[in-house]
C-alpha cells in the first residue's frame, strides 16, 4: 500500500540518486545535496525542491478495486510531481559561475541516465509496492522558473525543472460488497408457448 509519505518517499529517493552518483566528485560529500529550498540555506552545493503536485488523471484507474473477499477500495491516485533542482556556490566570485555549471551539468547527465528511480533508492511505502517511479527532465520557460525565484525576492540562479510521475497514494475509502447467493428467476414474463 502507498501511503501519504509516497510524496516525501518520492523525493527522498531523488536526492539519493543524486547523493550516490554525484559524490565524491563534482560534491565532495553526500550531506552538500538536500531535500529543501533553494531559497532557505545557502550551505548546500545542490538542492532539490518540490513546487508542484498535480494528479495524473490520464494514467490512473477510477472506480473502486477489490482488496479482500467482500471490501473494496477506491483505486489509488497517481501523481506527478515537479522538483526545482538548483545549484549553489562557495567558489571565489571569478570561479562561482563554472561551478554551478559544472553541478547543473552532472545533475543532468545523472538524471538523464536514469529513467526510473532505481528500487535499490526507495523506501518506505514506495518500496513494499515496488513502484516505478519515472523520472523525466521537463522543459520549463524561463518565465516559470523566474516567477518562482521572483517570488521570494531571490535572485535567480542556475536550476532545472525534474518531473517525477507514476507516484502513487493509496484511498482509505472503502465499501462492503456482498456476494450473491440466490438467484431467482420469474417465468411468468415468459410469453405463451415457451417464447
Amino acid at each position: 500500500m502507498a501511503d501519504y509519505t509516497a510524496l516525501v518517499e518520492a523525493g527522498t529517493a531523488l536526492v539519493e540518486l543524486l547523493r550516490d552518483r554525484l559524490t565524491p566528485e563534482p560534491v565532495a560529500d553526500r550531506e552538500l545535496i538536500a531535500l529543501c529550498s533553494p531559497h532557505e540555506n545557502e550551505n548546500y552545493q545542490l538542492t532539490v525542491w518540490l513546487f508542484q503536485v498535480e494528479e495524473d488523471n490520464q494514467n490512473g484507474d477510477s472506480g473502486y478495486r477489490q482488496v479482500g473477499r467482500d471490501l473494496q477500495r477506491v483505486s489509488p491516485a497517481r501523481y506527478n510531481m515537479r522538483f526545482l533542482v538548483t545549484a549553489h556556490s562557495k567558489a571565489p566570485l571569478q570561479l562561482r559561475e563554472a561551478d554551478r555549471y559544472r553541478l547543473i551539468g552532472a545533475a543532468l547527465q545523472v538524471l538523464r541516465d536514469h529513467p526510473s528511480i532505481d528500487a535499490k533508492y526507495l523506501s518506505g511505502s514506495l518500496k513494499d509496492r515496488n513502484a516505478r517511479v519515472c523520472v523525466m527532465l521537463e522543459r520549463t520557460p524561463m518565465e516559470q522558473l523566474l516567477k518562482i525565484w521572483n517570488d521570494d525576492s531571490k535572485s535567480y540562479k542556475l536550476s532545472f525543472v525534474v518531473l517525477l510521475s507514476n507516484v502513487e497514494i493509496d484511498s482509505r475509502r472503502e465499501r462492503r460488497v456482498t456476494r450473491v447467493t440466490d438467484v431467482t428467476v420469474d417465468t411468468s414474463l415468459i410469453g405463451e408457448g415457451g417464447r
